[in-house]
């Protein structure tokens, strides 16, 4: 059973950063996806980024990249979200979750079977 916890939210003013953390465990297989999603009140929750192991190629939602960074730390059993130059529109509940596989588009939640629990991202203009 994969567990995923995140951490690291907050309040922060436009243009500030923020970097959240995904600690995992039960991994046990080297070829997966994870991802990182995000949802605001009244709105569907959409894909942020993924990192494919055991490649670590990375891809992003066009309304943060360049901005965000998705990464990972194997000897931490840790991934992370460096959000950067950070506005307004990105206040929303922060998920991270695990795919067996490589299967379903990176942003598509169904494409998902593990999830955390959430942090919560607030940023302020």
């Amino acid at each position: 059973q994969v567990q995923l916890v995140e951490s690291g939210g907050g309040s922060v003013q436009a243009g500030g950063s923020l970097r959240l953390s995904c600690a995992t465990s039960g991994i046990t297989y080297n070829i997966y996806q994870l991802g990182w999603f995000r949802q605001a009140p009244g709105k569907e929750r959409e894909g942020v980024a993924v990192l494919y192991s055991p490649s670590r190629n990375t891809l992003y939602a066009d309304s943060v990249k360049g901005r965000f960074t998705i990464s990972q730390d194997n000897a931490k059993n840790t991934f992370y979200l460096q959000m950067n130059s950070l506005k307004s529109e990105d206040t929303a509940m922060y998920y991270c979750a695990h795919a067996a596989s490589y299967g379903g588009w990176w942003y598509d939640v169904k494409s998902y079977t593990y999830w955390g629990q959430g942090t919560q991202v607030t940023v302020s203009s």
